[in-house]
């Protein structure tokens, strides 16, 4: 079976170490690589051509909005799930119109954020309920 192949981008190292620790016991994920800024997500992006880039709006060097645009532009076939803690009805539309493929917030149960990262996968959308 392959697995997915995510690229995780998070600047803060204790969420991403934690995130990476529940994605790894997952037999059908793999963190390909970790990112601790935008720009750096881009390029691990452009190297590792993961299946799906798992990134938050609030990053240094260059945003997760500004990010989107740069991997959608560059590897439009990546595909781009949000998780965040800004539930900003500005952040969500600016993050959907750069082609990510679900808004999560950092609030959902590390189920929902398994669920919804093989969902991705798949070719569908997810957005987090209080969004929708």
């Amino acid at each position: 079976m392959n697995k997915i192949r995510i690229v995780l981008a998070e600047d803060h190292v204790l969420v991403r170490e934690g995130i990476r620790d529940l994605l790894q016991q997952e037999k059908d994920m793999e963190v390909a690589g970790e990112a601790e800024d935008g720009e750096e997500a881009v390029m691990l992006v452009n190297k590792l051509k993961p299946d799906i880039v798992l990134l938050d709006i609030a990053m240094p060097k260059l945003n997760g909005i500004e990010a989107t645009k740069r991997i959608k532009t560059e590897q439009p076939q990546v595909s781009v799930l949000v998780l965040t803690a800004y539930d900003n009805e500005e952040f969500i539309l600016a993050i959907l119109e750069a082609g990510a493929s679900g808004f999560l917030l950092k609030n959902i149960r590390s189920e929902q954020l398994l669920k919804s990262i093989r969902s991705v996968h798949r070719g569908e959308s997810v957005l987090h309920p209080s969004v929708l």
